[in-house]
């Protein structure tokens, strides 16, 4: 298992923070790692998104939502055959008070495979995560 996770207070309400997850028409404005995104985040429906991985290329991703709780928590990630590679992108909204909350990013990456694609995109993964959390941080205080 491969597991990279987050975690940040914002100052901002969980209502927010939520409201800029999922307006993918904005992504490019504050996201550095998904730069492009679409989805109506129906569990069972796609999400579709560009993924800035490498600094010199950009890649599409297809995953499904596994799971949405407005305002506290939302699951997409992809599952190969024969238990090769699963992944499991989630977002954790935990409101502190009216005005701030604690933002949970976490990837989990378990299957055969993810020794290799830890081996070869961790470090690109981690810093995307990060880039992505932070920008989420700023771009929904910068709001509030």
């Amino acid at each position: 298992m491969f597991e990279i996770r987050f975690t940040e207070t914002v100052a901002a309400p969980a209502e927010k923070v939520w409201q800029v997850l999922l307006d993918t028409a904005h992504y490019a404005e504050w996201n550095p790692f998904i730069v492009a995104c679409e989805s109506s985040f129906v569990v069972g429906e796609p999400i579709v998104m560009q993924v800035q991985l490498l600094p010199s290329r950009c890649i599409s991703q297809t995953e499904t939502i596994r799971a949405n709780t407005a305002v506290e928590y939302l699951e997409y990630g992809i599952q190969l055959p024969l238990g090769l590679l699963a992944s499991s992108r989630q977002h954790r909204l935990t409101a502190l008070d009216n005005s701030s909350c604690r933002y949970e990013s976490v990837f989990i990456l378990r299957g055969a495979l993810s020794p290799l694609v830890r081996l070869l995109l961790g470090k690109h993964l981690a810093r995307g995560f990060q880039g992505m959390t932070r920008g989420l941080v700023r771009r929904a205080e910068a709001l509030t």
